[in-house]
């Protein structure tokens, strides 16, 4: 583990905390969006896309959190080709100082989202695959709870550690 001290481990779940927020934050807008695609199906067309994009920025949110408690706790982020997949796939690894971040469970719902988000960065709006994207907008709340769970899990798990850490008086 990069780091021992109960100070940083702290800083950490707080940082995971604000990461997670803003992902109930975002899974409110794609809720929203949901219901906006049932009312006013002739606008679908620019619901999707927005739809699109915060499919795009939800994998974004996990695998900045990821990036945070790899950098924190493992010394940082691969930066082979494929580092995508292996930042994910590392999440469902007990390590020898860091308990697994995901279930593989979570690891299988997220790599959809890591390859759409892939789409998403190479394809005009227009272009989008709306089979997909309601795929996805089924899968999405599954998801979503599931990251929240194993996330919070893991704070829980980080802010345990920081109070064994203490030193004793």
């Amino acid at each position: 583990m990069q780091t021992r001290e109960p100070g940083l481990l702290r800083e950490l779940a707080g940082d995971l905390e604000m990461e997670l927020a803003k992902l109930h934050e975002l899974q409110l807008q794609v809720q929203a969006l949901q219901r906006d695609i049932v009312e006013a199906p002739r606008y679908a067309a620019s619901f999707y896309e927005s739809l699109a994009l915060k499919f795009h920025n939800f994998y974004t949110g996990c695998e900045r959190i990821f990036s945070l408690i790899s950098t924190a706790l493992n010394g940082g982020v691969s930066k082979s080709a494929d580092w995508h997949r292996r930042l994910l796939s590392r999440m469902t690894v007990d390590r020898e100082d860091r308990k697994a971040v995901i279930t593989v469970e979570t690891e299988k719902q997220l790599q959809e989202f890591l390859g759409f988000r892939h789409v998403v960065r190479n394809i005009y709006g227009f272009e989008l695959d709306v089979e997909k994207l309601d795929r996805l907008l089924e899968k999405y709340p599954s998801t979503w709870n599931l990251i929240d769970r194993d996330i919070r899990l893991f704070i829980d798990w980080l802010r345990e550690l920081a109070v064994h850490l203490e030193p004793s008086m």
